[in-house]
C-alpha cells in the first residue's frame, strides 16, 4: 500500500492470492485486427510442402503427433517482428504471452524444437523468398530493373580471444586428438556401465571440439590463400598484411571485419539486394570477406538467375568501387551508379590513362543531373538494414554460414511481410 494513507479510508485495493477460474478461448486474448492474427494468416497462405514432407507421422504411425510446421513459421517470423532471436526466450514466451500462445493454439514446444528448425529453415525461407517475389514479378507489383545491393556486417557469434594463429591450432589440434584417443581407449576398457556412460559423454565432447579445430585448421588455410591470390591480384613483391593469419575455434568460418564504428571484430558481411521501387528485399547472400569490392557482378547475375529478368541499372556506394565489376556489368547493358572517387587533386569525373568504356561511361553519367538524381533513390533502400538492426539483429547468436543466412532471411520475410501488409498486398503463392 502506498504510504500517506489516512486512517478511516474505506478502498478497494488489489488482491492477488484469490484463487479464480476464469472461462475464455484463446481468440478471445487477441483483437481481430491483432498482429498475430494477420502472422497467421501470411503464413497459411504460403506453400509449405517442402516442410510437410518431412513429417514421417501419419494416422497409421505409433508416436506423438508432430509440430504443424506452419505453426514454427508462425512463432518465428512473429518472434522476429518482436525481436525476439533466443529460443529459450521464445519458448518462456509460449507459454506466458497471450501472442505466442494463441500462435501455439494450446500445442506445446520447447526451446530445442525451435532452434532447430529456425536454424534449418534456411533453404525452404530462400525459396519461399524466390517463389514470392517472382510472382509478384510476373504480377507487376515489383520491379527489378532498378535495383539497390548494399552490405550489412553483422557481429559474429565468436570472441576475439578465440582466434588463433596456425602454430597455435596446430598444438590445440594435437592435444585435443590425443585426449580423443585416451578417452576412446579409457570407455573400451571401462565395462562399468555408469562410468562407462560418464566417459562416453566426456569423449563426445572432446570430438566436438577436435571437430572445432580440424574446421578452424581449414579455414586458416583459406585465410592464407586467399591474403596470397589478392597480393598475385594486385602483383604486390611484398604482402600486404604481415601479421600471421588467425582462424576463430568457435566460429571457424567468421572473419574479423572492419565495423561501422570503426573497430575490428568477427563478423559476417551480409549482401542484401533490395527492389528501389518499393524497397523489397529480393535477395541475400551470406559473405566471408571483409569488404565490399568485387560483390556487385555476382549480385546482378545472382538476381537474373533467380528472377530471369536482368536488372538495367544498380545502385551502390563507394565501398562497391571496382573497375572489373565496371566493365562487366558495362558489357551487359547494365548502368551502375557509384559515386565517383574522391581521393586526389584531379577531377574525379576526367578520364584515366587505364579508363575501359565502361568506367569511361560511368564517370560521365555520374557527372551529370541525371545520374545524381538517379542515385539519391538509392538512399530509401537503407531501411531494411535499419529495420533489420532495431529488430535484434545486432549481433549473431548462431555459427556459421548456413545458420547465419538462415536467421538473415527470417529478418527478410519478416521486412517483406511488413512491405506487403503496408500496400495491402495478399500474398497467396
Amino acid at each position: 500500500m502506498a504510504r500517506g494513507k489516512p486512517w478511516g479510508l474505506r478502498l478497494e485495493t488489489v488482491e492477488r492470492d484469490q484463487i479464480e477460474f476464469q472461462q475464455s478461448s484463446l481468440n478471445e486474448l487477441l483483437s481481430t485486427d491483432h498482429l498475430a492474427r494477420q502472422v497467421w494468416d501470411y503464413v497459411e497462405g504460403l506453400d509449405l510442402g517442402v516442410l510437410y514432407g518431412r513429417v514421417r507421422t501419419t494416422v497409421q504411425s505409433s508416436g506423438r503427433p508432430a509440430i504443424d510446421p506452419a505453426i514454427l513459421m508462425s512463432l518465428w517470423l512473429y518472434a522476429t517482428l518482436d525481436g525476439v532471436g533466443s529460443a529459450r526466450l521464445l519458448d518462456r514466451l509460449c507459454r506466458s504471452e497471450a501472442a505466442y500462445r494463441w500462435l501455439c493454439g494450446r500445442v506445446s514446444v520447447n526451446y530445442h524444437t525451435l532452434s532447430d528448425f529456425r536454424s534449418n529453415a534456411g533453404p525452404v525461407l530462400d525459396e519461399l523468398l524466390a517463389r514470392s517475389i517472382a510472382g509478384l514479378i510476373e504480377s507487376g507489383l515489383v520491379n527489378v530493373q532498378m535495383v539497390a545491393v548494399d552490405g550489412l556486417r553483422v557481429r559474429a557469434s565468436a570472441g576475439s580471444g578465440s582466434f588463433h594463429s596456425g602454430e597455435r591450432l596446430e598444438e590445440l589440434y594435437a592435444a585435443a586428438k590425443e585426449a580423443v584417443e585416451q578417452l576412446q581407449a579409457e570407455v573400451e576398457e571401462d565395462h562399468a556401465s555408469a562410468e562407462r556412460r560418464t566417459k562416453a559423454r566426456r569423449k563426445a565432447v572432446a570430438e566436438d571440439r577436435l571437430g572445432r579445430l580440424e574446421e578452424a585448421r581449414r579455414a586458416h588455410a583459406e585465410i592464407e590463400e586467399r591474403r596470397r591470390e589478392r597480393d598475385r591480384e594486385q602483383r604486390r613483391k611484398k604482402p600486404r598484411n604481415n601479421k600471421p593469419a588467425r582462424a576463430s575455434t568457435s566460429d571457424p568460418q567468421a572473419r574479423v571485419m572492419k565495423m561501422s564504428d570503426g573497430g575490428y571484430r568477427p563478423a559476417y558481411n551480409l549482401q542484401i539486394t533490395t527492389a528501389v521501387q518499393g524497397a523489397h528485399i529480393i535477395e541475400v547472400e551470406v559473405t566471408q570477406q571483409g569488404t565490399d569490392y568485387g560483390l556487385l557482378d555476382p549480385a546482378c547475375d545472382e538476381v537474373e538467375r533467380r528472377y530471369g529478368v536482368k536488372p538495367r541499372q544498380a545502385l551502390v556506394d563507394g565501398g562497391y568501387y571496382s573497375k572489373a565489376d565496371i566493365e562487366a556489368l558495362h558489357a551487359k547493358k547494365i548502368e551502375l551508379f557509384c559515386p565517383l572517387p574522391n581521393n586526389s587533386k584531379a577531377d574525379p569525373a576526367a578520364p584515366r590513362r587505364d579508363d575501359g568504356p565502361g568506367v569511361l561511361a560511368w564517370r560521365q553519367r555520374m557527372a551529370s543531373e541525371r545520374g545524381q538524381a538517379i542515385y539519391k533513390r538509392r538512399f530509401p533502400t537503407e531501411r531494411p538494414h535499419a529495420h533489420m538492426r532495431n529488430h535484434g539483429l545486432q549481433q549473431l547468436l548462431v555459427r556459421g554460414v548456413d545458420k547465419v543466412k538462415a536467421v538473415v532471411l527470417w529478418h527478410v520475410h519478416a521486412f517483406n511481410f511488413l512491405q506487403f501488409r503496408r500496400l495491402g498486398w495478399s500474398l497467396t503463392t
